[in-house]
C-alpha cells in the first residue's frame, strides 16, 4: 500500500505523523470516507465539498485546493491498483506544541490511504440487522456540531462500545430532546406507507453523502420524502427501516430494541432502493484510470 502524506507517497510500513500532531494529541481536525465503484471515486467532489466545509467551521486553512485534493485521491487510487476499494482522506491541524493551541500549528497535514473495507458481514445485507438504542447521546450543535466531520469521534465510539456490549453491530443515538438523530456511523431511514422519512439535520445527523443520494433516489422512484423530528416509537412502529453510510451503503434493519420492524425481514422498497443504489455505483463517479 501507498500512503499520500502532504504531497509525497510512502510505504505503508513508513507512513507515519508527528506524536506533536494535534490531530493525535487533541483529535484536532477533520476527514472523509469514501468509496470507489468499478473504477470510479464515488461522489469525489460532494465529499471534497462537505471536507471544505467541516474545515472553514473549524477554521482549519487547507493547504490544498479542491481540484488537488481530489486529484491527490485519484492518483493514490491508482497507485494502490484500486477498482473497488475504500478511500480516507484525513486532515489534521498539523504539527504543535503540547498545548492546546491551535495557532501554534502552522501546516496542515493531508493524509490519504486507499484500500478495502467491510463494514458489515454480507448476510446482514440479505437477513437484515438488529441494533439497539444507547444511553449515550448525540453531542449538542452548541458543544461540538455534529455537521463537523472531525477526528474527535469520541461520542460515536462509546455508543459503539455500548451497541457492542448490548451484542449489536450498530447503535441509535437519541439527542438531548429525545429525538432520532443517527446511528454510530450510519444515517436512519424508516418507511410508512409509502412515504421515506429521515430525521433533519437539526436534530443531529450528519450531512450524509448516501443519504443524500438516498433520498434523491426515492423521490425519483416516486415516494415522499420528508425529514421530521422521528421518536423512537416512529422506528419501532415502522413498515421499514434501513441504515445508509459510505462504508455501510444501505443496510436493512429487522429488529430495534427487541421489537420487530415490520415483517422482520427484508423490505421491499429497501430492496429496491439497494439494487438502485448499486447500478448507479457502477458507472458514476470520478474516472481513476483514463
Amino acid at each position: 500500500m501507498k500512503v499520500y502524506i502532504d504531497g509525497k507517497y510512502y510505504d505503508e510500513r513508513n507512513a507515519r505523523v508527528s506524536v506533536f500532531d494535534h490531530g493525535l494529541l487533541y483529535g484536532d481536525g477533520i476527514f472523509e470516507g469514501i468509496r470507489a465503484y468499478n473504477g470510479r471515486v464515488f461522489k469525489l467532489k460532494e465529499h471534497i465539498d462537505r471536507l471544505f466545509c467541516s474545515a472553514k467551521a473549524i477554521l482549519l486553512n487547507l493547504p490544498m485546493s479542491h481540484e488537488d485534493i481530489m486529484t491527490a485521491v485519484v492518483e493514490t487510487c491508482r497507485r494502490n491498483k484500486i477498482r473497488d476499494g475504500y478511500i480516507r482522506l484525513v486532515v489534521t491541524r498539523g504539527i504543535g506544541t503540547l498545548g492546546l493551541n491551535p495557532n501554534r500549528c502552522k501546516n496542515p497535514s493531508v493524509i490519504i490511504i486507499a484500500g478495502k473495507i467491510q463494514l458489515y458481514p454480507q448476510e446482514f445485507y440479505q437477513r437484515g440487522m438488529e441494533i439497539v438504542t444507547v444511553p449515550t447521546t448525540r453531542n449538542l450543535h452548541s458543544a461540538l456540531n455534529p455537521a463537523i466531520k472531525s477526528l474527535n469521534y469520541l461520542n460515536n465510539v462509546l455508543a459503539r462500545i455500548e451497541a457492542n456490549i448490548a451484542g449489536c453491530e450498530e447503535a441509535i443515538l437519541l439527542n438531548a430532546e429525545g429525538f432520532v438523530c443517527e446511528c454510530t456511523g450510519d444515517n436512519v431511514f424508516i418507511i410508512k406507507e409509502r412515504h421515506l422519512f429521515t430525521p433533519p439535520l437539526s436534530a443531529g445527523a450528519l450531512y450524509g453523502i448516501t443519504r443524500r443520494v438516498v433520498m434523491e433516489m426515492a423521490e425519483e422512484s416516486g415516494l415522499t420524502v420528508s425529514e421530521p423530528n422521528l421518536t423512537r416509537y416512529d422506528l419501532f412502529n415502522a413498515d421499514e427501516c434501513f441504515l445508509t453510510g459510505t462504508g455501510a451503503e444501505l443496510v436493512p434493519i429487522v429488529k430495534i430494541d427487541g421489537r420487530v420492524i415490520g415483517a422482520g425481514k427484508r423490505g421491499t422498497v429497501t430492496e429496491k432502493l439497494m439494487a438502485q443504489y448499486r447500478a448507479l455505483t457502477k458507472v458514476s463517479g470520478e474516472p481513476i484510470y483514463q
